[in-house]
């Protein structure tokens, strides 16, 4: 059953992060627009790296013994991606209703309880959890 929960939890973080690659990738406007908010000229820069990381978590969430990195880099990437909702961007983004917003609480969620789950094979910390 654990395990089953945990393929979910994965998929969810990673269809989450995965399906906004597109827009990332190519340019679309509305991806160009919120990165402009948050980085400025940097935009392309902050906008390409953040997808290659959201692809190499994804990735990482279902690497054996690298599910913890993949959890953990998502967990990153979500906790950056609220900030940046409640600080700059807000809750809602070019009348989305907050969708994005949603995303990423619902990614981060997913990747904590990744995290938690994979806590013991972390290698640094390991077993002392």
């Amino acid at each position: 059953m654990k395990k089953h929960i945990l393929l979910i939890l994965k998929l969810i973080a990673s269809i989450i992060m995965l399906q906004t690659l597109f827009f990332k990738f190519t340019g679309a406007q509305e991806s160009i627009d919120l990165f402009t908010k948050i980085a400025g000229n940097n935009e392309a820069y902050m906008r390409i790296s953040t997808g290659v990381l959201e692809l190499i978590a994804s990735v990482l969430l279902f690497t054996p013994k690298k599910n913890w990195l993949g959890a953990l880099l998502t967990v990153g990437l979500m906790f950056g991606a609220i900030m940046s909702h409640l600080t700059i961007i807000g809750i809602e983004h070019n009348g989305d209703g907050g969708t994005l917003f949603t995303s990423a609480i619902v990614t981060l969620i997913s990747g904590l309880i990744l995290l938690f789950s994979y806590r013991k094979i972390i290698p640094f910390t390991g077993k002392n959890l």
